[in-house]
């Protein structure tokens, strides 16, 4: 069971605590963008990752998609964006200290899938 800390009380959570932490983090990183965006903001931490390079080197999604992903991964603290001083402006994206944590969940989440991957894979040439 997870642990809850209120206030510096620390408790286990209920059951229905611990799913509704689930459903939350489901929720918040459903779709397929959001944890690829950390992770390419997390490859690239010494870059400048401005919305244009971004559209550029991330096969597939839409300047749509990127702008509302990057909204809803800034107002969940996970990403800052910075408005930089250029002709014309140009607006950059990073990943928070907040939003690492959140990156041995997606390695896990690799590994699983190449796993999954595998075992499909041998299934299926059985």
């Amino acid at each position: 069971m997870a642990t809850i800390n209120i206030k510096g009380q620390i408790r286990e959570a209920t059951c229905e605590e611990e799913l509704t932490a689930m459903r939350d983090s489901i929720e918040l990183f459903s779709g397929k963008w959001k944890l690829q965006l950390l992770r390419y903001l997390a490859n690239r931490t010494e870059e400048s990752n401005h919305f244009k390079k971004m559209l550029r080197e991330i096969n597939g999604i839409s300047a749509r998609m990127l702008s509302k992903e990057l909204k809803v991964l800034e107002i969940n603290f996970l990403v800052t964006r910075t408005v930089l001083a250029t002709k014309p402006v140009t607006v950059a994206y990073a990943i928070t200290p907040y939003g690492q944590t959140i990156l041995p969940v997606a390695e896990n989440l690799v590994e699983w899938g190449l796993y999954h991957r595998e075992k499909v894979k041998s299934a299926i040439s059985a």
